[in-house]
């Protein structure tokens, strides 16, 4: 755990106000689930609650069979990082942040598709070595949950069987966490 530096009191109501810069540098927006964790020695911890978490070992499953099915490589994502990843090496991807351009694509709650021509979506912050070809977020309720992603290094464009598979497994797991 790193010390910030930072004290905060708290006010009659037993809230905590979590100082912007910490808020922006872990990507935590309002209206974010936080769990609660307590330690023995009297530490209290706030970690950000992904729901998609919990599905992580089906998105697994999920992104194998695409991958194999449609020679594509495929993510899925919760909010902030990808929980799983097929077809490139799991290091490259997997619980690295997505890009802030997808961030964005994902709150618009609208499907991306990458067009002849377009440099495309980065997959993560920093590197432009893979990029999103097509992005389907995952809805719940109105709500973002995460987002499935086929992405390659540049060289592939995908079509309509691609992009409706896209669509249809985002919409399968947002109906999976509805229940």
């Amino acid at each position: 755990m790193k010390a910030t530096g930072i004290v905060r009191r708290i006010d009659d109501l037993g809230r905590v106000v979590i100082p912007k810069e910490i808020r922006r540098t872990m990507r935590i927006r309002e209206g974010d689930p936080l769990e609660i964790y307590t330690e023995k020695d009297g530490e209290v911890i706030f970690k950000k609650y992904s729901p998609m978490g919990e599905w992580s070992e089906s998105a697994a499953q999920l992104c194998e069979t695409m991958n194999k099915t449609i020679e594509c490589f495929v993510a899925v994502s919760d909010r902030d990082t990808y929980i799983s990843v097929a077809g490139v090496s799991k290091r490259e991807i997997a619980d690295k942040h997505i890009s802030g351009e997808l961030e964005q694509m994902m709150e618009g709650r609208k499907l991306y598709v990458r067009k002849s021509g377009e440099h495309g979506l980065p997959m993560v912050d920093g590197s432009d070595k893979y990029v999103v070809e097509v992005a389907a977020p995952i809805l719940t309720e109105g709500d973002v949950l995460g987002c499935v992603v086929l992405f390659s290094d540049g060289g592939k464009q995908v079509g309509d069987v691609e992009y409706k598979l896209a669509q249809t497994v985002a919409a399968f797991l947002g109906k999976q966490m509805e229940s």
